[in-house]
């Protein structure tokens, strides 16, 4: 039996800012176009390793959001990669409209979702309809590689682990316009670790990158810049373009 045909994908890249009421225009954005039951899957993995009040904060400040936007939606208790394996908490892709990760740290997250049960469904889920929307750490794992942000606190000089790839030859700079202000001159030590080959995809905080893998629009309070092969592009909130990004939604090979 041969697969359904894929459908427009719809992304949503954030730079950071998840479930704040300005994000209402992207989820409006993505609910209109995604298949599903209208559902919000939302998982705040990325700050598993904070401890699970602050995994809770963040679940709880979802659920408001959503209930707020009148959207029906559930948190899902993904916090380890045993979590990611079971098979009652991938079920809820099948019907789903939209998996939203939040932030936290980008190489946990990765590691957790790497190869596992929960990603192959999510990407199914994807081809078939289901949006995707990623804030911070939610988009920072999705290249490439990933940072590993409490390696990174810790001074460990390794600092940067295997991203999950579903965007291959990318790298993702969520909170870009306030690198510098966490750590002068982290803006240049992030585009200089970064292959000129490779394209980078830096998103202001409180803005958002919303699409369908080529053609993209702004929104929020900030702007989004492209690098490709040395030049930069930037294009501030409201402004739509093409940038065509592969998106590998075969990333996973099948389980048995």
């Amino acid at each position: 039996m041969s697969e359904p045909p894929q459908q427009a994908l719809s992304i949503a890249l954030l730079g950071s800012g998840e479930f704040q009421p300005w994000t209402e225009a992207v989820d409006r954005w993505l609910l209109g176009r995604a298949t599903g039951d209208g559902t919000v899957l939302i998982l705040p993995t990325a700050s598993a390793p904070e401890g699970d009040a602050v995994f809770d904060g963040w679940a709880q400040m979802g659920s408001e959001h959503y209930a707020r936007l009148g959207v029906p939606a559930e948190v899902l208790p993904l916090k380890t990669p045993e979590d990611a394996g079971r098979r009652d908490v991938a079920a809820k892709l099948a019907t789903a409209s939209m998996v939203y990760f939040s932030g936290g740290n980008p190489a946990y997250l990765a590691g957790v979702l790497k190869g596992s049960l929960f990603w192959r469904e999510a990407l199914v889920a994807v081809r078939r309809g289901m949006a995707y929307t990623g804030c911070s750490a939610g988009i920072a794992c999705l290249g490439e590689l990933a940072v590993d942000s409490a390696a990174n606190m810790r001074g460990d000089p390794d600092i940067w682990k295997p991203g999950l790839r579903l965007f291959p030859g990318v790298q993702f700079g969520p909170h870009w316009d306030a690198l510098d202000a966490y750590v002068p001159g982290l803006q240049a030590m992030f585009v200089a670790a970064v292959p000129v080959d490779q394209i980078l995809v830096a998103i202001d905080e409180n803005t958002a990158l919303v699409g369908d893998g080529s053609n993209w629009q702004v929104i929020g309070v900030g702007a989004a810049s492209i690098r490709r092969v040395g030049e930069w592009r930037t294009f501030r909130s409201g402004r739509s373009f093409t940038e065509p990004l592969l998106v590998a939604l075969d990333a996973v090979p099948a389980q048995t």
